[in-house]
């Protein structure tokens, strides 16, 4: 898949070898298809076989209809519609072969963020809700957060569990008990509170968000950065994770799997839809 022929993100990729990857569907605030899946994997592969390309930054679309800050999305997580498979493009035909339906923990996605060895910065410009928050918590090396963005892990509100090892990953990040405790109830989180728990690396202004982004992008590609002296840390900083990551992408899927399944997720479906609380069993 060519870079051009994106359709449910933007990748540009500029002289000074910066390439600014954009979520863009603002009219789902920046939902995540299987096909956006898909062109994020290649857009990884499109960055690491070109050698004139050293960094990304991924952010989200604005909304062209708003100019509220407070409202804008990184992305509302991912979505299944299944009205996608009905009148479905040729060219769209073409690519399923690609796309493993079974892998609903993003499995291949997540691998090769993290194999990935140049360096991806997440600017996170407003919502990240569930593999919103996780895409970047696996696959950025630096997430940058506006000061209106705020994070939410709601996968036990909605009879689910979690996706992009985002098991592995965020318990290591904040500690097994503080993890358990945003898993389990999906508060949202606020900037201040993601920076104070160390899941983002620093908050800005709304309006420096995107400049500050680009500004430490370049600062780890020539001229201003030894490219290859930062692609060796990562390697060796991810390296010895990947068996583990790869393992709990594993129980991800199982678990995912079995959730679908359930009556506590198809009671939340329906309390979402009538917008009301969900009546839980545990079955």
């Amino acid at each position: 898949m060519n870079v051009e022929d994106f359709k449910e993100i933007i990748y540009e990729k500029e002289d000074s070898g910066l390439v600014m990857l954009t979520l863009n569907n603002p009219s789902k605030k920046n939902a995540l298809s299987i096909f956006s899946f898909l062109e994020l994997y290649w857009a990884i592969d499109a960055m690491e076989n070109d050698e004139t390309a050293g960094v990304m930054v991924i952010t989200g679309a604005k909304d062209p209809d708003s100019n509220d800050p407070t409202a804008e999305a990184f992305s509302s997580g991912g979505y299944f519609d299944i009205s996608t498979f009905e009148n479905m493009p040729d060219e769209v035909k073409a690519i399923m072969d690609q796309i493993d339906l079974t892998d609903l923990a993003q499995k291949k996605l997540t691998m090769k963020l993290v194999e990935c060895d140049k360096p991806i910065i997440a600017a996170i410009n407003g919502l990240a809700i569930g593999g919103g928050y996780n895409i970047p918590l696996a696959g950025a090396d630096l997430i940058y957060m506006s000061e209106h963005a705020w994070i939410m892990l709601h996968f036990a509100k909605i009879g689910l569990s979690p996706e992009f090892a985002s098991t592995y990953f965020l318990p290591r990040r904040v500690g097994f008990q503080r993890a358990k405790e945003i898993f389990y109830f999906g508060d949202r989180i606020s900037a201040r509170d993601a920076f104070d728990m160390g899941l983002v690396n620093k908050v800005l202004p709304h309006d420096e968000l995107i400049p500050f982004a680009r500004q430490k992008a370049l600062e780890l590609i020539p001229p201003k950065g030894a490219a290859l002296s930062v692609r060796r840390i990562k390697r060796a900083i991810n390296k010895p994770i990947i068996e583990a990551v790869s393992r709990a992408l594993d129980l991800e899927n199982e678990y995912l799997t079995k959730s679908f399944a359930t009556q506590d997720f198809q009671e939340a479906m329906k309390a979402r839809k009538k917008k009301r609380e969900p009546n839980f069993k545990g079955k």
